[in-house]
């Protein structure tokens, strides 16, 4: 898989560039927002929901102790085990583990971020395992080796042409061929597929949502990929991290009631499975071994911190699928897993804010993702954390240090604040008049905008006349 690079700035300026991205993201965008919009219309209780999501995921992660005690209970009950990894390189080694004590020689797996999060695939494979991704999105990327750049939509930056030339260099060997329908690509990547499903030794899945009180994994997907890696090899091993538990299953179908809502404009995806243990003596179908691999990752250290509803998260992209700054750059601009607002609160935690220092500032602060959150997570006000934690530990450039300790100066003197802010606003004016399309030290902005019309009057102008007019009345 080709390596993602954390420069954000050149990544986004790049993406920006890119042609074939830029007509992928457009067809994309309003797909996502409209099925939400009409799937959320018809629900009328949906803020009640979404108010009753929340609950279930602070009470989860309040107690999460407890209930990763009895989930695991209850998993080695119904003849499974459980793995707890501390860490990426430990959650690797149990699944590598596992496979070589099977014999394994191929693996199908089912969409796991937290796969991506440890690049599992890449630890199979250098342990000589072949490993086949199996949901459409995933596959696509596999074969083009590229990390996705969507959470529920990992090829969403492919365009049918693209994947059209893709399968015919990897498939057939040929390049040069007309682009084909979607229901043909479909088609014969299920061809190529099916023959996986047959010969793998292990099979993968992440889990949307851990049961307590059954020792369940409730994995949802729309092409039942999931359900063949579960269920047609001798192992099933699910990858997924501490903070999906739920106590009951009560409190997880209300979170599938906002997830398919959230992400897909569904009022439930097309399959939605429950797994619980190994396979039973009386049962026909399933895996002889059942194993979940628990992965902490740092996001114990989130629990105790002012970051902690950021675990709240159910993965449904909503937040990507509603912020302008994603839906102008695409996911792998971000540099990581975890792409757009999610992914800029997320990632500095995961590989540090020294190397993600660029993405709490990928942010208009426009809230949008706060108001489409199913469990309302207040992204923007942990962004503003995140940049004021960037500002402590010194990571932002001098200029802005500069700038940020001027105007902080100015904030503390009236005066001199209000006549800063009427020289700048009066150059502005000049700016304008004058047509002037590129002035010194605006390039950064002006490359790619106008700058905005200049008001009559300065903010402080305003509110002092509104004031007045209020203390008249």
């Amino acid at each position: 898989m080709k390596a993602q690079s954390h420069r954000f700035k050149a990544n986004s300026q790049q993406a920006l560039r890119d042609a074939d991205l830029q007509a992928a993201l457009g067809r994309a965008k309003s797909g996502f927002v409209d099925k939400r919009a009409k799937a959320i219309d018809a629900l009328p209780e949906f803020e009640a929901l979404r108010e009753r999501g929340r609950q279930v995921r602070a009470h989860s992660l309040a107690y999460l102790d407890v209930y990763l005690e009895r989930f695991s209970a209850q998993v080695e009950h119904s003849g499974g085990r459980v793995h707890w990894a501390s860490d990426a390189d430990e959650a690797r080694r149990h699944i590598v583990d596992i496979c070589q004590r099977q014999q394994a020689r191929l693996v199908i797996k089912s969409k796991t971020m937290v796969g991506e999060e440890i690049a599992i695939n890449e630890a199979l494979e250098e342990a000589a395992i072949e490993v086949v991704e199996t949901d459409l999105g995933e596959y696509i990327i596999q074969l083009a080796k590229e990390p996705p750049s969507h959470i529920i939509a990992p090829a969403v930056h492919k365009t049918r042409d693209q994947i059209s030339s893709l399968f015919d260099r990897v498939h057939h060997q040929r390049q040069g061929q007309p682009t084909r329908a979607v229901p043909d690509l479909v088609d014969e990547a299920r061809q190529v597929l099916r023959k996986k499903f047959r010969r793998a030794d292990v099979g993968i899945t992440g889990a949307n949502f851990l049961i307590a009180e059954e020792g369940s994994a409730l994995i949802v997907t729309n092409e039942g990929n999931a359900d063949l890696c579960m269920s047609l090899p001798r192992v099933h091993i699910v990858l997924t991290s501490i903070d999906k538990l739920v106590p009951t299953l009560e409190d997880a179908s209300t979170l599938v009631r906002l997830l398919g809502r959230s992400a897909t404009g569904q009022p439930m995806t097309t399959y939605t499975t429950l797994v619980t243990g190994a396979r039973r003596a009386n049962d026909t179908a399933g895996p002889e071994e059942f194993h979940v691999v628990l992965l902490d990752n740092g996001r114990s250290q989130m629990l105790d911190g002012p970051f902690r509803e950021m675990l709240h998260c159910i993965r449904c992209g909503a937040c990507l699928n509603h912020c302008p700054v994603y839906s102008a750059i695409g996911g792998h601009a971000y540099g990581w897993v975890y792409p757009g607002p999610m992914g800029s609160v997320l990632t500095p935690h995961f590989i540090g804010l020294d190397k993600s220092k660029d993405l709490p500032h990928a942010c208009t602060l426009n809230g949008r993702c706060e108001a489409v959150c199913p469990v309302k997570i207040p992204l923007p006000k942990l962004l503003r954390r995140l940049r004021a934690a960037s500002f402590e530990q010194g990571l932002t450039q001098p200029v802005e240090r500069s700038a940020v300790g001027l105007w902080g100066k100015l904030a503390q003197r009236p005066v001199a604040y209000r006549a800063a802010t009427a020289g700048a606003h009066r150059i502005l004016r000049v700016i304008q008049r004058l047509d002037w399309q590129r002035p010194p030290f605006l390039g950064a902005w002006t490359a790619h905008r106008s700058l905005p019309h200049a008001s009559r009057e300065t903010f402080v102008s305003t509110w002092h006349r509104q004031r007045e007019k209020t203390h008249e009345r």
